[in-house]
């Protein structure tokens, strides 16, 4: 079944396509709602969810209790901040070897992982 063309989620995907920062729904709903007043936030999480299970975007689940959503669904690791919450994108070289390595003493099949860094950020770790 073809998926009928939809506004709200052409914008909500622009929207996150703009972003670096991993934004949560309610982010996502209070900045769409400015250039489209009438969305609903259950609209909103009814298309971020859409949009993740297409695979369009990524749902970051870091601990926190509320989803992030990233538009880049390339291979790529996240720094979470445990002082200000912020999910940042890391630059690193892929650790994708590690589910060879988890796999070796396993009888099953390991699909994939998710791993995330915690620590403190730049911004949290300056002086005031």
């Amino acid at each position: 079944m073809a998926l009928k063309h939809s506004k709200q989620r052409e914008m909500i995907k622009a929207f996150l396509m703009e972003r670096k920062d991993h934004p949560t729904a309610d982010v996502v709903y209070m900045n769409v709602r400015q250039k489209y007043p009438n969305i609903s936030l259950g609209t909103v999480y009814r298309n971020l969810t859409l949009l993740s299970e297409l695979g369009e975007i990524t749902r970051l689940r870091v601990g926190d209790g509320v989803d992030h959503f990233d538009a880049d669904t390339s291979p790529h690791y996240h720094f979470v901040c445990t002082e200000c919450g912020q999910v940042i994108d890391l630059e690193m070289e892929s650790i994708e070897k590690i589910t060879d390595i988890a796999g070796a003493g396993f009888d099953g099949r390991i699909a994939g992982h998710v791993t995330y860094f915690y620590g403190t950020c730049g911004n949290c770790t300056k002086p005031n």
